[in-house]
């Protein structure tokens, strides 16, 4: 049996009202490696994990324990997407609360030459998406495509990966990963 402890700290965090910057100050790290634990891009060491949830508080044993209701809302108001993005980059993610959840859907919007970073993305589990609007070059280990509106995409994310808003225009997206690693 595998634990996620990504999406949990995460719910826990939420459940805390706590942001992964004020986490992170109390518990003493960047908010880099909250948000890299959060996202299930790097494992803490039990030590770490431990310090971590100092920050919040609650102990490991209460950490591993609980099991939270799974969400049961099935329609969301435009105005109901959360904002899990930042600067020039809107991720607008369907459903607050992720945990026990297989699938996460964003609404994206990139700004015009706004990218996702010179490192690629690498992460476990399956993404696909269709650009609504604009223009979107992505680019998957060394293949490298631009699409335009309708055109899609679907890989493993496994494999290194990037997208950047290319033409004067923004590109709005919708995607779908699984699990919710992002």
């Amino acid at each position: 049996m595998t634990v996620d402890i990504g999406n949990r700290l995460r719910h826990v965090r939420l459940m805390h009202n706590l942001s992964q910057r004020e986490l992170a100050k109390r518990a003493g790290v960047t908010n880099s490696t909250i948000s890299l634990i959060e996202s299930n891009a790097s494992n803490p060491s039990v030590g770490a994990l431990k310090r971590i949830l100092d920050g919040i508080p609650i102990g490991l044993a209460e950490f591993f324990s609980f099991e939270p209701e799974k969400p049961r809302k099935a329609f969301y108001a435009a105005e109901e997407l959360v904002e899990i993005g930042k600067g020039p980059i809107s991720y607008r993610q369907i459903g607050d609360n992720l945990f026990g959840r297989s699938l996460q859907i964003l609404k994206e919007c990139y700004q015009p030459g706004a990218d996702t970073g010179k490192v690629p993305l690498v992460h476990e589990g399956e993404e696909g998406g269709i650009v609504l609007s604009g223009r979107l070059e992505v680019t998957v280990d060394d293949e490298r495509r631009i699409l335009g509106p309708g055109d899609a995409y679907y890989f493993e994310s496994r494999r290194p990966h990037r997208f950047r808003c290319v033409g004067p225009m923004p590109c709005e997206v919708i995607s779908a990963c699984t699990p919710p690693t992002f």
